[in-house]
């Protein structure tokens, strides 16, 4: 079992910046891809952004390249979701998760482990 627990939301302004970070509990850290995930009002939950178990592969949704940066720490057993440029369809709550290093980044249904969320809240 993996326990994830996010933390770093907020209100921002269009155009300001956020850092979440989920720290993870449980079986090793260094074992898993991390993702994050985000669910905005009305919406179903959308790949944002993950991580190999190194930190050596990212991949991320067209959507935010070039002003989110997926990173980790696996000393810490962390990882971080860096969000530059924020724009009001970034609203939403995000969540990470975890999955084993064999399944897809960016399928939903392939992360085995989630934690509750974080809400952030672009205001134009």
């Amino acid at each position: 079992q993996v326990h994830l627990v996010e933390s770093g939301g907020g209100l921002v302004q269009a155009g300001g910046s956020l850092r979440l970070s989920c720290a993870a509990s449980g079986r090793t850290f260094s074992n898993y891809t991390m993702g994050w995930f985000r669910r905005a009002p009305g919406k179903e939950y959308a790949f944002v952004a993950a991580i190999s178990t190194s930190g050596s592969n990212t991949h991320y949704t067209d959507s935010v390249k070039g002003r989110f940066t997926i990173s980790r720490d696996n000393a810490k057993n962390t990882v971080y979701l860096q969000m530059n440029s924020l724009k009001p369809e970034d609203t939403a709550v995000y969540l990470c998760a975890a999955q084993s290093p064999l399944a897809t980044m960016t399928r939903f249904v392939e992360y085995d482990y989630w934690g509750q969320g974080a809400q952030v809240t672009v205001a134009k």
